[in-house]
């Protein structure tokens, strides 16, 4: 699907160089000489390489078409996390780095969105919060609270973030999937 580059938004995926690109940034420039133009920052789905291109306010771009599938995971090994269609019980395996750091939120039956791309999975959608357990954290200090209001903590899936001084070992914490920050103790 064409869109005009003012269109163009933070996560698309677009297909451009004979390549699939998301869209890392964004600005619409008016400079006081000439026509206006977006201003992308982009990194390649395929080969993790970045790109910075210009396109004019009157260009188009192709917005990639993408196919979004509900998942079940199931389980991990070494190399690749395996999930299950729950309609038509389809098993699909993800290879790891396609994942990266999300991969430690995944739990047992936990759904997910799964994009694909000419029927290959590039993309995994978890839900916005997930259930997590702290595993360690430094003792709040009494009085500490001039610095700062936050100390670190190890979930039991080996993410590291950090949670205000009142969460202790073994309390179960909601965690945002999106930028991985503490949001409420359970």
């Amino acid at each position: 699907m064409k869109i005009n580059a003012g269109e163009i938004r933070v996560g698309m995926l677009l297909e451009y160089k004979n390549d699939l690109w998301q869209v890392l940034k964004t600005q619409h420039v008016k400079p006081g000489k000439g026509g206006a133009f977006a201003q992308v920052e982009m990194k390649s789905v395929n080969k993790n390489t970045k790109l910075n291109e210009r396109f004019r306010s009157s260009e188009t771009v192709e917005k990639a078409s993408l196919d979004e599938t509900t998942f079940n995971y199931l389980y991990n090994d070494e190399v690749n996390y395996f999930f299950m269609n729950p309609k038509t019980f389809e098993q699909i395996e993800i290879k790891k780095e396609i994942i990266g750091d999300k991969g430690k939120l995944l739990t047992e039956n936990l759904e997910v969105s799964i994009n694909f791309y000419n029927e290959n999975p590039i993309w995994i959608e978890l839900p916005n919060q997930v259930q997590c357990k702290i595993e360690t954290t430094d003792a709040a200090l009494k009085g500490q609270t001039i610095s700062s209001s936050y100390k670190p903590a190890t979930l039991e899936n080996g993410l590291n973030i950090q949670v205000p001084p009142f969460i202790e070992v073994g309390d179960e914490i909601v965690v945002d999937t999106r930028n991985l920050e503490y949001v409420k103790k359970i």
